[in-house]
C-alpha cells in the first residue's frame, strides 16, 4: 500500500438504472498533488466526485480515502476530513448568513451557525480561512448579496475551515463571469502553491480554467479513464481529441493551457 496515497480507486465501477457511469477507474492521488478532472458533459465526473467524497458507493471496486476504506470506515467521521465544494452545496447555502456565519459553519458540516457552539478561536480561524481566499472584507456579507465569485471563495474558506486532509471541487467556476473567474483561479493558483495546503481535486470543463501550480491531469471520457498522470504529459492535443471525439489543439502558454478545434468542428 502507497502510505502516500490520499485517494485509491481500483477496479471501480459504479451503476445506475443498469446504465454504468463509470467503470474499470484505477486511480491513485498522493500527498502535495493537485490534479485537474477533466471531461465532456455525461463522462461521469460528477460521479467520480461524489465516490471520493464518499457520498456514493461503488457498485464494484475498493475505494480508499484518507486511510479509511469505503464500506469498513465510518463515513460521517471522514467527510470532515474532506473539504467540499459543488453548486448543489451553494444551493444550500442561506442567503441571509453572512460569510463569517457560513465558514465557521463548515466546522461541523453545518448549514448555519446557530446548532453549535463556537469559541473565539473558531471565529478567528474562519475570519483567517476567509483572509487567505481573498473574502476577508466580505466577512460580515450577507451571503446572498455577495457576486457568484465571492460566493465560491466563500465556499472555498469554508471547505478549509476543518484544515481538511483532501479538496474536491466540483466545477467551482462554472457561471462566473471572466473577472470572477480569474479571482477564482488566482487563488486555486495560491492553493496550489503553498507547500501546506493538502491535495486538490478540481473538475472542469475547460482547460483555460486549469489554475497554475496543478500537477496532474484525468481525463475521462464515457466513464472509463482515458489519460492519467502528470500534466504537461496528459494535456496533449491527441489526448483531449481522444477524450472529447473532437480534433483539438492544445497549447501552454504563460502556464496557462487552452484549446481549440482544428479542422472541422464536426464529432470525430
Amino acid at each position: 500500500m502507497d502510505s502516500d496515497a490520499v485517494v485509491t480507486m481500483s477496479g471501480v465501477r459504479f451503476v445506475r438504472d443498469g446504465t454504468a457511469i463509470l467503470d474499470g477507474i484505477d486511480w491513485q492521488v498522493r500527498a502535495n498533488e493537485r490534479w485537474v478532472v477533466l471531461g465532456p458533459n455525461g463522462s461521469g465526473k460528477s460521479t467520480l466526485c461524489q465516490i471520493v467524497t464518499l457520498y456514493q458507493h461503488p457498485s464494484q471496486g475498493t475505494v480508499r480515502v484518507l486511510g479509511g476504506e469505503l464500506g469498513r470506515v465510518e463515513v460521517r467521521a471522514l467527510r470532515r476530513r474532506i473539504g467540499v465544494t459543488s453548486a448543489a452545496l451553494a444551493a444550500m447555502m442561506q442567503p441571509r448568513l453572512t460569510a463569517s456565519q457560513l465558514v465557521v459553519a463548515g466546522k461541523h458540516a453545518a448549514l448555519a451557525h446557530w446548532w453549535h457552539t463556537y469559541d473565539d478561536a473558531d471565529w478567528a480561524h474562519a475570519h483567517a480561512c476567509l483572509a487567505r481566499v481573498g473574502c476577508q472584507t466580505h466577512r460580515d456579507q450577507a451571503f446572498g448579496t455577495l457576486s457568484s465569485g465571492e460566493r465560491q471563495r466563500v465556499l472555498l474558506a469554508r471547505a478549509l475551515m476543518t484544515d481538511p486532509g483532501l479538496l474536491v471541487l466540483d466545477e467551482p467556476t462554472a457561471g462566473l463571469d471572466l473577472a470572477g473567474r480569474e479571482q477564482l483561479v488566482r487563488t486555486l493558483t495560491e492553493l496550489a502553491q503553498d507547500a501546506d495546503s493538502p491535495p486538490v481535486i478540481v473538475v472542469t470543463h475547460h482547460v483555460d480554467e486549469i489554475p497554475p501550480g496543478f500537477t496532474h491531469a484525468l481525463l475521462l471520457a464515457d466513464g472509463a479513464i482515458r489519460a492519467a498522470g502528470p500534466i504537461a504529459e496528459v494535456l496533449t492535443s491527441q489526448h483531449l481529441t481522444d477524450c472529447f471525439g473532437m480534433a483539438l489543439a492544445v497549447e501552454r502558454r504563460h502556464d496557462r493551457w487552452r484549446a481549440w478545434a482544428t479542422g472541422s468542428a464536426e464529432p470525430l
